[in-house]
């Protein structure tokens, strides 16, 4: 079912939705829009497989979904979708996990022949979202022609408050849109998912890559953003990424059960994962004085003795 916004609510936290047509709302200088549409066909799918350099894809690429949020004054914007998520996956080029029944898998490229697994068919990504800066040019697509970006984040020691999220605040718009998908033949599931819930305090996201891998691995990549609205249309961001990953061994050899059904929700056994990296970084968005000839002022502050 699809959210559905109060507009007493939006009114009172001073928002509007987005023009007829695009699914999201305007709020304290930021515009924030997801779409969600059918999975690539095989023409689409073909021309990112000549992109990326690639025979290997996804099962389900849902390469016309997207997330904006873009603060207008400034014109910087974070945006997710599926290539530049690929593009990622591309770049890091894992080994191909072992599991016993991965050389016998049928894969969409060769239907009918075994194919040899010298890829990580898994497609786990990096990924933890794009971003860009628009000079006074509207948000028409999830990949800009730019594709650059002078963001500048800062690493730091703050951690968001997850505990100061889930009090209760009216939910002015929420969506979860799938990036891509994978079955692994069967034999586990590879997923990227990006969900948004803006509140009248400030905007959280959650950016999640789950791999779990039957009977051998479990992989949890995540990446949230949590920004607070500030006055005259300020903003402080905060990324914090935390990447986990253990093997079924040693979840069983600490005495976790090795039912499947146990590990069909990563964010319950997610604790579960040990970390094997973790990172928070700051970002503080100004507003453009009048002449600065509407160019960016990106304040990224996080003095290590403040941090």
């Amino acid at each position: 079912m699809e959210w559905e916004s109060d507009n007493k609510e939006l009114k009172a936290a001073g928002a509007e939705p987005l023009p007829a047509g695009r699914r999201g709302l305007r709020i304290h200088g930021w515009e924030i829009e997801s779409r969600k549409l059918p999975i690539l066909n095989s023409l689409h799918l073909q021309r990112w497989e000549k992109e990326l350099q690639t025979s290997h894809m996804p099962e389900m690429v849902f390469g016309d979904n997207y997330l904006v949020l873009k603060h207008v004054n400034s014109g910087m914007k974070f945006f997710f979708n599926a290539f530049d998520a690929l593009v990622g996956w591309k770049h890091e080029a894992l080994p191909p996990v072992e599991v016993p029944a991965a050389a016998k898998w049928k894969f969409r490229s060769k239907p009918l022949q075994q194919v040899v697994l010298d890829y990580d068919y898994t497609f786990t990504t990096p990924y933890c979202g794009s971003e860009t800066v628009e000079r006074n040019v509207e948000c028409e697509s999830a990949i800009p022609d730019e594709g650059s970006s002078c963001i500048q984040w800062e690493d730091c020691k703050e951690k968001i408050d997850l505990v100061a999220l889930a009090s209760k605040e009216p939910i002015l718009f929420y969506d979860e849109i799938i990036l891509y998908e994978d079955e692994l033949a069967d034999n586990g599931i590879s997923l990227l998912t990006v969900k948004v819930r803006v509140m009248p305090s400030g905007w959280f996201l959650l950016l999640r890559f789950w791999l779990r891998v039957d009977g051998v691995l479990m992989r949890l990549r995540d990446t949230r953003f949590h920004c607070l609205f500030g006055e005259h249309n300020k903003s402080v961001i905060l990324r914090e990424s935390c990447w986990r990953e253990t093997t079924f061994q040693a979840l069983s050899s600490k005495g976790y059960p090795s039912d499947l059904a146990a590990y069909s929700d990563p964010s319950i056994i997610a604790e579960r994962l040990p970390i094997v990296m973790q990172k928070t970084q700051k970002l503080i968005i100004g507003v453009p004085s009048s002449y600065e000839n509407h160019y960016l002022r990106v304040l990224s502050l996080c003095p290590s003795s403040e941090c």
